[in-house]
């Protein structure tokens, strides 16, 4: 259930402002000398001058480079072209083309289970983890990186299970409900309750005139979308088995989801709730880590506890990168009100691609209920008893991560598929990890 509340505030008008929110569930804190200003510098990722400190007791920094740090997780920014790796000492920065690190703060008070870039700005997101980290799971700070401080911070009853961003909002993930928040100046906007969620599952659009947010329903393989400026909730019942990975495109049109059986993904319109694909990632039970859709939504990679990355060819329109973003709430609803077959038309694409089992076939002005499973068109093997994410990087290559401090670029042919051939490999931290 979502609903809009306005917090108690008290609010100091003299040279600091101190922001404090609290509900029955949660209490936040904001201190800072003229609010919470917006992110800076997007489109930088530059290690910036120490600033002067707030109110907060500020990380203490400290430099070394020992084999004993532990690489807690690792998750991609928006556009996958960095990603932030969480370790038992702080968290690092990293470039993907070309791979470098770019930054990391090594922190004498411990590490970080959750680090969420926003884009390539200065404003990070953190909750603390590890054995000896001074910083509670349930305490998310949001750290601006050019003054080398924390500028935000809210707390919890329960445990932080993520942290998502965009540029106007901060959207807190706990086990049973989700609070999205406005950036400015931190006031809580909408309230969901979700069904048991431990993995944290959730994901946002991108683009700026169209907040779209994807998380698990309150029923067993329900997916619920928020069509924010459309003021509009759809419930999708994606699978019979829990939902154990999903992913928006930028534009929050399309939807990918996998459950905890592991064998199936699935893709739907976000707008109507239509399955517009189905694909075959094997047929024994498996683990999914991580599903992404290339930008110009031709291709899905999906990573799993099998020790393969697959990629398979989809045949969806590309309707959302520049439609979308510049229609209006008024043009969203009137696609929906469309003739079903005619929008479902406008989504699927007549080019069924090289994969098996891709034919497509159904009467006209039917909506089509079922779609005959689609094998991957390209595949890439790593370590069956490592964790690994993966993003689509520039002309046909991949970029993976693992949770054993590897990094690979690898390429497919987006014509013959079949084997992907490795580009580069990388060992950006040499430790002992576990899983995320």
């Amino acid at each position: 259930m979502i609903r809009n509340k306005t917090p108690k505030t008290k609010t100091k008008t003299k040279a600091s402002t101190l922001i404090t929110v609290n509900s029955s569930h949660m209490s936040s804190t904001v201190s800072t000398s003229r609010g919470l200003l917006p992110p800076a510098r997007i489109g930088t990722c530059e290690t910036p001058n120490a600033g002067p400190s707030g109110s907060f007791s500020q990380p203490e920094l400290e430099f070394n480079d020992t084999d004993d740090t532990e690489l807690l997780s690792v998750s991609w920014n928006q556009d996958y072209g960095c990603f932030a790796a969480g370790t038992s000492r702080g968290f690092r920065i990293y470039n993907c083309d070309p791979f470098k690190e770019t930054f990391r703060r090594d922190l004498k008070s411990g590490g970080f289970k959750i680090v969420e870039m926003l884009f390539r700005c200065n404003i990070l997101a953190l909750v603390g983890g590890g054995a000896n980290s001074q910083y509670p799971p349930n305490k998310v700070m949001i750290w601006d990186d050019h003054q080398s401080r924390c500028i935000g911070e809210f707390a919890f009853r329960s445990e932080v299970r993520a942290v998502k961003l965009r540029r106007d909002r901060i959207v807190v993930v706990l086990e049973h409900k989700i609070y999205v928040y406005n950036f400015m100046d931190l006031k809580l906007l909408h309230q969901i309750e979700t069904l048991a969620n431990p993995r944290g599952l959730c994901c946002l659009s991108h683009h700026s005139n169209a907040f779209v947010l994807a998380c698990p329903g309150l029923q067993r393989g329900q997916v619920r979308i928020e069509h924010f400026g459309l003021n509009m909730t759809k419930l999708i019942q994606a699978h019979d088995s829990q939902i154990s990975c999903l992913t928006l495109t930028m534009d929050g049109l399309l939807l990918a989801t996998a459950s905890t059986k592991g064998t199936l993904i699935r893709i739907f319109n976000t707008m109507d709730g239509s399955r517009l694909q189905e694909v075959r990632r094997g047929g024994n039970r498996a683990e999914i880590y991580s599903i992404a859709l290339s930008p110009n939504v031709q291709w899905l990679a999906a990573s799993s506890d099998k020790g393969t990355v697959h990629i398979f060819s989809l045949r969806v329109r590309v309707v959302g990168e520049d439609s979308y973003a510049q229609s209006n709430a008024a043009q969203g609803l009137a696609m929906l009100q469309q003739n079903s077959s005619t929008a479902l038309d406008a989504l699927i694409s007549p080019n069924t691609g090289a994969n098996p089992g891709s034919s497509l076939s159904f009467m006209r002005g039917v909506l089509p209920k079922y779609f005959s499973s689609e094998w991957s068109f390209a595949r890439f093997h790593l370590p069956e008893d490592t964790q690994f994410i993966s993003a689509f990087g520039s002309q046909n290559t991949v970029v993976i991560v693992g949770m054993d401090g590897s990094f690979y670029r690898c390429s497919f042919d987006p014509v013959h598929g079949g084997e992907m051939l490795q580009q580069e490999y990388v060992r950006f931290l040499k430790t002992e990890s576990r899983p995320g």
